[in-house]
């Protein structure tokens, strides 16, 4: 099958934020760590090289905040959409979709909003509730970013309200990507989001994964589409792909990686568990099934694992996930500008990649 037979998928590339880039896992580097000029020239190799969208993620003990980057970058790049990480409850909401349709008038209409539900800093609320604020919160973003008055009155956001003078380029709220495993997180993606994402699994759980979500949001009288966030090693050759791997945990003390993996507020989640599960199951060279490799989960706490390989065999495994109903991938490799620059060379012109069209 060539390229341009394949169905449409949006590529996108992650901006490490999150002080989540390592030459050697686990080691801290100063040059490596998340900062104003680093993340930004990972976002503009990942645009000067055709990806579609970049994941700009959000956290607060690590890195560099999400929203203040996505003002300074966009004026910056040309034709990539920016994916920005917003965790709910954390700002005030009016402000917060003021920003938003700032930030995309910036982009010329290019913003995307990944949903994040975890912890607020310095605050922890069960699984339950924190999915009720997130449900509240995503509803009246819409609300406000669609240009519609606000009266909801619900155990989160309590607001009576016009919306923003300032309005997205299309007049409508940017499309909403969301994660979550735990059954709550479900039935809140089923009912509000655009694009649910799943982390690293083999092809046939994520064929799962995305059969439930679609028929989750039919329950709701929506469609759904599905992306998969994953790391990538490619290289010419298998066998320097699985050297470009072992180099890359050579030098991880596993202790350190707990204790790096503890530091994220989504450390107890449901998806994290299942990582860790599909980790323990992989054995001693931490294969889960052909070129899915678990060993990033060693410090890492959500997405834990990548796809290894040559070429071929990474093209191939990205159309196995394509061909169960992935619709979107956001892929990250160590280093994050100099990985990107290979899956550029030897993955994204073999991938039929656009931006997804929400017309």
């Amino acid at each position: 099958m060539s390229v341009a037979d394949r169905s449409p998928v949006e590529v996108s590339w992650f901006a490490a934020l999150c002080d989540d880039d390592y030459e050697f896992l686990g080691v801290p580097n100063p040059d490596l760590a998340s900062s104003w000029p680093h993340c930004r020239d990972i976002t503009l190799a990942a645009d000067r090289n055709g990806f579609d969208n970049i994941l700009l993620p959000s956290g607060y003990a690590l890195g560099i905040d999400s929203v203040a980057f996505a003002a300074g970058v966009a004026p910056l790049v040309e034709q990539i959409e920016l994916l920005l990480a917003v965790r709910m409850g954390e700002m005030h909401l009016p402000q917060l979709a003021r920003q938003l349709a700032t930030i995309d008038q910036m982009l010329d209409g290019r913003l995307t909003i990944n949903i994040i539900s975890s912890d607020i800093p310095g605050e922890a609320l069960e699984s339950e509730p924190r999915y009720q604020r997130t449900r509240e919160w995503m509803q009246v973003l819409r609300s406000l970013l669609n240009g519609k008055s606000i009266d909801f009155h619900g155990d989160f956001v309590n607001l009576t309200l016009d919306p923003p003078r300032v309005r997205t380029v299309s007049g409508k709220c940017p499309p909403f990507y969301f994660g979550g495993f735990s059954p709550a997180a479900k039935d809140v993606a089923a009912e509000f989001a655009d694009v649910f994402l799943t982390w690293p699994d083999t092809v046939a759980s994520v064929g799962e994964t995305v059969a439930e979500m679609r028929g989750l949001a039919e329950g709701y009288g929506r469609e759904l589409r599905c992306g998969l966030r994953a790391h990538m090693i490619v290289r010419e050759t298998e066998d320097e792909a699985l050297e470009a791997a072992e180099l890359l945990v050579s030098k991880l003390d596993d202790e350190v990686g707990q204790e790096i993996k503890s530091r994220s507020l989504d450390t107890q989640s449901a998806g994290v568990a299942r990582q860790n599960a599909l980790r323990e199951a992989a054995g001693d060279n931490w294969f889960a099934e052909p070129n899915l490799w678990t060993g990033v989960g060693r410090a890492r706490s959500g997405a834990g694992a990548a796809i290894v390989g040559n070429p071929d065999q990474v093209v191939a495994k990205l159309h196995a996930y394509q061909d169960v109903g992935v619709d979107a991938f956001i892929l990250s490799g160590y280093t994050h500008q100099a990985e990107c620059d290979l899956v550029a060379e030897h993955v994204l012109p073999r991938l039929n990649h656009q931006p997804i069209d929400w017309s």
